[in-house]
């Protein structure tokens, strides 16, 4: 068996310009952290004993005979991309700490961990950039989403950090590089609230999409806050000016689609601006889910008393990424459950994660 832990993310400014219809022609930027929530993904034989070939555990639970059946879009595209046929029977578990479609990049971590958990599976080890591109390529070339690239490789790098999208395609991550004091002061800053509802990101993405060509002063100015923020991290500047361009990029970004901002968003937003936010965002491509605010730490309780009647999610950041937590490497033919085709070919080795990297 195998488990991978893939956190989701916080994305402060810079969304939008990570379309590749834009970046590619434009170049773009974002500046994003992963938090200590997780999507969790197992991958196991699963023994001939069953009436079915494959289980799939999701939201909802698939028996079926082979690949082509599966429902979970990922899970099937996924399998097929990696050339997983029906030789032999595999189980696969998903289970989340947040809930799906609702801003916090989950669709993306849910492909970085499948992807990882099956690569792990067949006893590869795959770098964080190739694993990045791996899921973008699930998403975006065999799912056709409309999705952003930055939650794959925030999802696989964890950490906060800088993401930038070079024009003609070419994709760098670098690290934050400041104090674990700043660090923690921008995390104290930080309230996180779930609205409630969640959304298929993809639908109103698309709607942003179509629009990017008529918004290129906004998404120019959502490019140069990405600088801004960092070079701001990096001082020894009040940080409450952090906050402040949170709300400058939330205006930005209602600019983008008439979909971003539902009623209720709006109204949230407003409650936390009067209670004493300095500023905050909807978070993922729009219309409902998970909100985070910068409060100064005098105003935080009268933001939490004005938005009791919302779930907030106490979190924290996080530095590791999409990572194999548990690896169990016996091959099914191990077990003698292989198939006729799987005996008629010599057994593939499976190294341990120690082994693997000792070889590097």
């Amino acid at each position: 068996m195998i488990i991978t832990r893939t956190p989701y993310r916080l994305s402060f400014f810079g969304g939008g310009t990570d379309y590749p219809t834009w970046y590619e022609r434009e170049g773009g930027a974002v500046l994003s952290t992963t938090i200590d929530k997780y999507c969790y993904v197992s991958v196991r034989h699963l023994p001939p004993f069953f009436s079915n070939k494959h289980r799939v555990v999701w939201s909802h639970v698939e028996t079926v005979q082979s690949v082509s059946e599966i429902l979970h879009p990922a899970v099937r595209e996924g399998l097929r991309m990696l050339d997983f046929g029906d030789d032999h029977g595999l189980e696969i578990h998903h289970q989340g700490d947040l809930p799906a479609r609702a801003g916090m990049g989950s669709s993306s971590a849910f492909a970085v961990g499948l992807l990882q958990a099956l690569s792990a599976y067949r006893g590869q080890m795959i770098d964080k950039h190739e694993l990045a591109l791996r899921a973008v390529e699930l998403e975006h070339e065999r799912l056709q989403e409309n999705v952003g690239t930055q939650d794959q490789f925030a999802a696989a790098y964890g950490g906060l950090n800088t993401i930038e999208f070079r024009r003609g395609g070419e994709i760098r991550v670098d690290p934050v590089t400041i104090s674990p004091e700043r660090v923690h002061e921008l995390e104290r800053h930080l309230l996180l609230f779930y609205t409630g509802t969640s959304r298929l990101s993809s639908d109103v993405a698309a709607d942003v999409v179509a629009n990017l060509g008529q918004r290129r002063e906004v998404l120019t100015r959502m490019r140069s806050m990405v600088d801004q923020a960092v070079a701001l991290l990096n001082s020894s500047e009040n940080l409450d000016e952090f906050g402040r361009m949170l709300h400058e990029a939330w205006s930005l970004k209602r600019k983008l689609s008439t979909r971003i901002a539902s009623d209720t968003v709006e109204d949230v937003y407003r409650k936390a601006m009067r209670a004493g936010a300095l500023g905050g965002k909807l978070l993922g491509a729009g219309s409902s889910g998970f909100m985070v605010f910068y409060v100064p730490e005098k105003r935080q309780d009268a933001v939490r008393r004005t938005l009791s009647s919302y779930l907030q999610v106490p979190f924290g950041f996080e530095s590791e990424g999409s990572r194999v937590i548990y690896y169990g490497s016996r091959a099914p033919e191990l077990d003698g459950f292989a198939s006729a085709d799987d005996r008629a070919r010599p057994p593939t080795r499976r190294r341990s994660p120690a082994a693997a990297r000792a070889s590097l």
